[in-house]
């Protein structure tokens, strides 16, 4: 199957659905299909205001169109509500191609946090923009219930999946400072609410690994704090593992990827109870969730690393990229009359 996969989402930007998408079309070839992605780094594009690590492909629709001629696919999934994603919409129901979609990001609320625009401003244009949808694949059955709750159709199930291999339990050493580590991972940016774990009163030392518009702000208020930027691959790996708990304190996220990679290094996970965590933390051997984030942390130190080990060896990337596979809309091409010839019009009469 030849299968195009269109993002707003994808690299320079360093997160959960970058990961996912990464390697959906990484398992995907290796089941047999062909994956054309459709990227902002393909077109012409600028820097999201405020965010330059989002690049913003605008005016991209005659090149995508061109493209998508071109490839002919035989199913469409359009993974996020950019201008990549909305040019791709537009073409699919002109044609009358049947495509899917994916519920990655809580685009209103970040909206809303950024720019004060009210919630249901944007998820009235969420449910437009997946109105057409053949299924809208989600990461977790709570938050396709709350999907339906707001009004969008056929959401459907697409979880997610860790590197088993790669982030697994190894030296403590890996990081210096005071010990019990506490670890954050992700972007540093309003919406992960990486305040709420700055300031607690915790022994021993906090590192960040990941960077954003809000870093030199946090940094500059933070100073016991270990900014360290991204890392990537092994260096991520090492980074997790050699941290005592995971400290998660995002109120918006619609899974947390990053949560099944520290459970898959040993680390137990400390957290909110919302959306995201309470949907991957679902064993309390794995992590800790109160309403307290310092709670939270502290009774974390008590969990054995092999439990959280076992619980994330559940998760495995193939089973997730099969579901994809699942949902797809096949676009089913009638074989359509031979064209006639000019010539041909005018010597018949």
């Amino acid at each position: 199957m030849k299968i195009a996969l269109i993002t707003d989402a994808w690299r320079p930007q360093i997160n959960g659905v970058v990961t996912t998408l990464q390697k959906t079309c990484e398992y995907l070839r290796s089941f047999g299909h062909t994956v054309e992605t459709f990227t902002p780094d393909q077109f012409n594009n600028w820097p999201c205001p405020s965010y330059s690590e989002i690049r913003l492909a605008l005016f991209c629709g005659p090149t995508l169109r061109k493209r998508l001629r071109q490839f002919q696919p035989d199913a469409v999934h359009i993974a996020t509500e950019g201008p990549l994603g909305l040019a791709a919409r537009r073409y699919c129901i002109v044609h009358g191609i049947p495509f899917t979609t994916s519920f990655h990001t809580r685009f209103a609320e970040y909206v809303n946090l950024r720019l004060r625009i009210p919630l249901s401003w944007g998820y009235a244009f969420l449910r437009w923009f997946h109105s057409k949808s053949e299924r809208i694949m989600a990461a977790t059955p709570a938050l396709i219930d709350e999907l339906r709750q707001r009004g969008f159709n056929n959401p459907v199930l697409w979880s997610r999946g860790v590197e088993v291999e790669l982030f697994r339990p190894r030296d403590k050493g890996f990081l210096d400072g005071q010990r019990p580590i506490f670890l954050y991972v992700g972007r540093v940016a309003i919406e992960k609410n990486i305040e709420a774990f700055l300031q607690l009163d915790l022994p021993g030392t906090k590192y960040i690994v990941g960077d954003g518009p809000q870093r030199p702000e946090l940094e500059s208020k933070y100073p016991a704090a270990r900014f360290v930027g991204y890392k990537l691959g092994e260096e991520l790996a090492q980074t997790i593992a050699a941290c005592d708990v995971f400290v998660f304190p995002s109120l918006t996220d619609t899974f947390g990827l990053v949560l099944l990679e520290a459970l898959s290094c040993g680390v137990p996970v400390a957290a909110f109870p919302v959306r995201g965590p309470i949907d991957v933390i679902l064993d309390e051997k794995a992590g800790c969730l109160d309403e307290n984030l310092q709670t939270a942390s502290l009774r974390a130190l008590a969990l054995n690393p092999e439990d959280c080990r076992a619980y994330a060896m559940n998760y495995a990337w193939q089973n997730c990229v099969r579901q994809f596979e699942s949902h797809l809309a096949p676009i089913l091409r009638q074989p359509g009359p031979r064209p006639v010839a000019w010539w041909q019009r005018y010597s018949s009469k």
